[in-house]
């Protein structure tokens, strides 16, 4: 192994031993109340150093959040690879279960990721990482669209770009488990994220049919 990838396998070594940390700090005291310093104490590491991977708290919460969209990729991509074999509603239900493992693989970072999408934090980031976001939520998006291309042209769903669908499968993710999340802050420990994912999926399939289809069912 040469210098310049011995250099690189440690950089890459250093910048996870960082994030691993993090996320520990993070789950323990919240995003508001975590520091730098809290990450470089629990990374083992001086502050500067945090600095050379990070440029800011708000890039390094930011990059945990990139592993949930990468998963999310693999998991949409996992269902568009079955599409031909799949009925709409057996599409439908394969999007809801991979929506909820997405949830139950990172609660906290997809969480993050919703809100991060909706606010000012994203002026914070490098290019990069904006770049990276941006390019794993389109990629999300196009996926979840193509499985209603065919779908939507011999006429077993409504009439409507396959895109605004797309919009609205994601908008109802991120709306219920925001929604649900605010609503264990008042009542406690329970989890109706589930039940509550199953209902506006069962919703949403319901209204996308032709009518034409919903008789021959």
């Amino acid at each position: 192994m040469g210098i310049q990838e011995r250099r690189k396998r440690e950089k890459e070594r250093r910048r996870q031993q960082i994030m691993i940390a993090a996320k520990r700090v993070f789950s323990t005291r919240g995003f508001s109340k975590a520091t730098m310093e809290d990450i470089a104490k629990e990374a083992e590491l001086s502050p500067g150093t945090l600095y050379l991977y990070f440029k800011n708290k708000d890039e390094l919460f930011s990059s945990l959040s990139i592993r949930v969209l990468q998963y999310l990729n693999i998991r949409l991509e996992h269902v568009a690879d079955n599409k031909k074999q799949l009925t709409v509603d057996q599409k439908i239900e394969a999007l809801r279960e991979a929506m909820h493992d997405v949830y139950k693989f990172d609660p906290l970072m997809l969480i993050n990721m919703f809100h991060l999408q909706s606010s000012e934090t994203l002026k914070n980031l490098s290019s990069d990482l904006i770049a990276d976001i941006k390019k794993l939520s389109k990629n999300s998006l196009t996926i979840i669209a193509r499985l209603f291309d065919e779908e939507i042209h011999n006429g077993a769903v409504i009439d409507k770009p396959a895109m605004v669908l797309a919009d609205i499968i994601w908008s109802m993710f991120s709306g219920i488990v925001l929604w649900e999340e605010s609503k264990k802050m008042i009542e406690g420990d329970k989890d109706f994220l589930e039940k509550t994912l199953d209902t506006a999926f069962d919703i949403f399939r319901r209204g996308i049919k032709t009518k034409l289809l919903k008789k021959t069912l």
